[in-house]
């Protein structure tokens, strides 16, 4: 199994780390690391991945595309088109479309969520119907062959969830017991409506410094003028 792992400066490096761990478990796996170019890309923790392919030596067609999520950084790649039809051309042949937190974001923005639900990180969440997607508030959703986690720490159930579909439900229970995933958050304000108002108060207010509405709307902008000519043609 051939999973392609689109990398953008500074993405969040938890979600690719969960996801990365529980899937090294699959038979047979196979990672690739993609960027504008090949070498190191640094995460929003100052972790460097290494991109091992390029936009123009990525597998064309692989099993799985994955895309992580950030703050700042992933709506700055909203901006990429180059990346963009990066994840437009291999998701169209992907067997899976896979996201976790803002990625989905980047998925939408590439034109792969049109009628799907999506999860996505709480605060810009409401925001993936700009491109045609169905927000959910589930931690991960599955809809056909489009995969999703919610923010951050979504990205462990949303691999181990995978890793059963494409392996059955045994396959994920011995994952989780090797990885030992049995979490026991301390706060239990890990979701907006758990949070009480001060917490939820101050986690918006910063998260509206890095996430910008006007971002997202200007990619559904382009979006749908590419759609149209596509109408067009």
């Amino acid at each position: 199994m051939k999973i392609a792992c689109v990398l953008h400066p500074g993405f969040t490096s938890l979600d690719m780390i969960a996801p990365i761990t529980v899937w090294q478990f699959v038979p047979g796996v196979q990672f690739e690391f993609i960027a504008a170019s090949k070498g190191p890309i640094a995460t929003d923790t100052g972790l460097e991945f290494i991109a091992t392919h390029s936009y123009q030596d990525a597998s064309p067609a692989p099993d799985v595309l994955f895309v992580p999520g950030g703050g700042q950084p992933t709506f700055d790649a909203l901006k990429d088109q180059e990346m963009l039809d990066l994840i437009t051309r291999l998701g169209a042949r992907a067997q899976w479309v896979t996201s976790v937190c803002t990625g989905s974001l980047l998925v939408g923005a590439a034109g792969l969520l049109q009628g799907y639900r999506s999860a996505c990180h709480w605060y810009p969440k409401a925001w993936l119907s700009k491109f045609g997607a169905i927000p959910d508030d589930a931690r991960v959703v599955i809809d056909r062959n489009r995969a999703s986690g919610g923010g951050v720490t979504a990205g462990m159930d949303f691999a181990l969830r995978l890793a059963a579909e494409w392996g059955g439900e045994p396959a994920g229970r011995l994952i989780e017991l090797i990885v030992e995933y049995a979490p026991e958050p301390p706060f239990g304000t890990g979701r907006p409506e758990l949070a009480d108002a001060a917490t939820l108060a101050t986690a918006r207010q910063i998260s509206s410094t890095m996430m910008s509405e006007t971002v997202v709307d200007q990619a559904a902008a382009r979006l749908n003028v590419r759609r149209l000519a596509e109408a067009e043609a």
